[in-house]
């Protein structure tokens, strides 16, 4: 399954894809939150709309796309998980995965604005492979870990490099600004990917190619990081792991290229489809 929350921010209603249509899913009764997952929604969800096939309104195409999971209780990124990455950023190749947090209100639809923080001048963009946990995971064995995959979904891990970087302590000063988690257009089931061991994902800014990778290249794989992660902390269900990015980022270039108000960001992953943002300037409410 493909599935899809739609509509006004904060607001959204659920739905699925089938055959390329967005159908309403509101009548199931459940958002695609923490409980959807942890009471094997999925399953249920399946059920729904086979029992309601021919049945469900459609949903215009044209309608806002919001996260396709509600507000996780934690989103969980992969730092460094591509050696060409590692390399253009003059960072030493990762023994173990580096973790980061990325703040839950950062979140948003994988079409908004972003919106460029107050005081940024080094905005920066990402493309990368989420994960979405289907269940309750702690200390999990390598061997049994796609078990607690709900799906997978397209993330721009956007970066503010001056305050992850140059501003002392954590990462996640430069990840957790509002709007910098644009999650989606949807979440596909493990059973819509061939191989997530083998997609080509991209990014461009104003039409311009700057990320071209493939998953082929991580460090480590997916198996082996929510194994790595569930050491440290308990995974709950609808939980996102954002498992690094690529070459490609503008800290990488020389010198460095960081977005302005007016730049548009689109990206895409193999079977996740694509996303498109428009940087707009912090404004005061």
């Amino acid at each position: 399954m493909k599935l899809i929350r739609w509509g006004v921010a904060d607001q959204e209603k659920t739905g699925v894809i089938i055959n390329d249509i967005w159908y309403d899913t509101s009548a199931f009764g459940a958002d695609y939150n923490e409980l959807f997952f942890q009471n094997d929604g999925l399953t249920k969800l399946a059920a729904f709309v086979k029992e309601n096939e021919g049945k469900l309104p459609v949903v215009p195409a044209d309608t806002r796309l919001g996260s396709p999971v509600a507000r996780p209780s934690k989103i969980v990124c992969i730092g460094l998980n591509y050696a060409d990455h590692a390399k253009e950023t003059n960072a030493p190749m990762p023994p173990e995965p580096v973790i980061f947090m990325k703040s839950t209100t950062a979140l948003t639809g994988p079409n908004d604005n972003i919106i460029i923080p107050k005081n940024s001048v080094k905005t920066d963009w990402e493309v990368e492979l989420a994960v979405v946990i289907s269940k309750k995971a702690s200390y999990v064995e390598e061997a049994d870990a796609l078990d607690y995959v709900a799906g997978y979904v397209l993330h721009n891990d956007v970066s503010e490099r001056e305050f992850q970087i140059e501003r002392n302590g954590t990462w996640d000063k430069g990840k957790g600004c509002d709007t910098f988690a644009p999650l989606g257009p949807f979440l596909a089931t493990p059973d819509e990917i061939a191989d997530v061991n083998n997609l080509r994902l991209w990014l461009t800014v104003n039409g311009e190619k700057m990320q071209d990778g493939n998953t082929s290249n991580f460090i480590f794989n997916i198996p082996f990081v929510i194994s790595y992660v569930s050491q440290f902390m308990t995974l709950l269900p609808g939980d996102v792991i954002s498992t690094g990015t690529p070459a490609g980022v503008g800290l990488g270039f020389k010198p460095p290229v960081y977005l302005k108000a007016g730049d548009v960001v689109e990206l895409g992953i193999d079977g996740l489809g694509t996303s498109k943002q428009l940087l707009v300037d912090y404004v005061k409410n």
